[in-house]
């Protein structure tokens, strides 16, 4: 039974892929991610910030408050699917799942930044840009906007799409939400400045259930790298060398692997710099990274797909 259901979770997954290339999200009105930040928003503006303890405290009611509405709702779900058919209930799960991921939206958004960059509209690039990092990118140059696309793009490869999916085979969809919950809250609340202390519990959540998926995608972008013609020793030696440059215990991971898979210097002005005496980054980078996250998902798919029919146990027919 247990291999049988290892099966039907594959399935979901990949029909889940399916659906994300085909359709991509779903509306902004019955989107949970969009949810999920809707009540952060609404819990945070509710918090004090009159003392250091207070804040603290009322980080980790928010934390804890979004953490176990993802985790109820989505059980619930699982468990009115759990009773439909073996077809019905793998469509139905794949349409739940899809939304704790976002492969396709990834690809666009780098997309809407790498378009204009190489027609030479950097003005648009940078609006563009706006929508996959929270620095300043009125003033990037060429080479700093698409490193900046080529970091989010590696980062977002584990926050967005290998964490959530790594989540979901541990835990099925309530572990799948319950990421997506501690990503959205990092994301919103996670910040220094105002957010120091309100954000700490959320910030430090997020970067425990990361610490295996920001490794597992920097393995993975290295052999995807291999997959799409470049060496691999120098994206493992990069991101072994340079992993600990930034301030995220894992963002690092993925982003160095990326600079040494590309052989670009990938670098946030006054923060960090991966990929030490590489080149500087070019449109055409933008394009390579993103065949090698394409190259390194495929193998991330298939290495699941034949470890899951390798483990299913064969019928034996009589007289063997």
């Amino acid at each position: 039974m247990s291999k049988i259901w290892g099966i039907e979770k594959v399935s979901v997954l990949l029909l889940a892929f399916l659906i994300d290339r085909t359709l991509g999200e779903p509306s902004a009105k019955v989107h949970p991610v969009v949810g999920m930040g809707k009540l952060v928003a609404a819990l945070e503006r509710r918090a004090p910030r009159n003392s250091k303890p207070g804040a603290l405290l009322s980080g980790a009611v928010i934390s804890a408050v979004t953490v176990a509405a993802a985790w109820a709702m989505s059980a619930i779900a699982d468990h009115w699917v759990s009773q439909l058919p073996l077809v019905p209930r793998a469509l139905a799960r794949a349409y739940l799942l899809k939304p704790t991921f976002a492969a396709r939206a990834l690809f666009s958004a780098v997309e809407q930044v790498r378009i204009p960059l190489e027609r030479g509209d950097l003005n648009q690039a940078r609006t563009a840009l706006q929508s996959l990092v929270s620095r300043e990118t009125g003033a990037l140059d060429p080479p700093l906007v698409a490193a900046a696309a080529i970091e989010s793009l590696a980062e977002n490869t584990s926050d967005s799409i290998v964490a959530p999916i790594l989540a979901y085979l541990i835990a099925g969809l309530p572990g799948a939400y319950v990421y997506r919950a501690t990503n959205t809250l990092d994301a919103m609340i996670g910040y220094r400045g105002r957010y120091e202390y309100l954000g700490k519990c959320a910030a430090r959540l997020d970067d425990l259930l990361n610490l295996l998926p920001a490794r597992l995608t920097a393995v993975l972008l290295v052999l995807g790298a291999t997959i799409s013609g470049s060496d691999w020793r120098p994206g493992l030696a990069t991101a072994w060398r340079d992993h600990g440059r930034t301030a995220s215990p894992n963002a690092g991971w993925p982003m160095s692997a990326m600079a040494g898979a590309l052989g670009v210097q990938l670098e946030k002005a006054g923060h960090y710099r991966l990929g030490d005496g590489f080149r500087l980054p070019s449109t055409g980078d933008i394009s390579r990274a993103e065949r090698i996250v394409g190259a390194a998902l495929g193998i991330g798919l298939l290495a699941l797909v034949g470890g899951t029919l390798t483990a299913t146990p064969r019928v034996r027919r009589g007289g063997e």
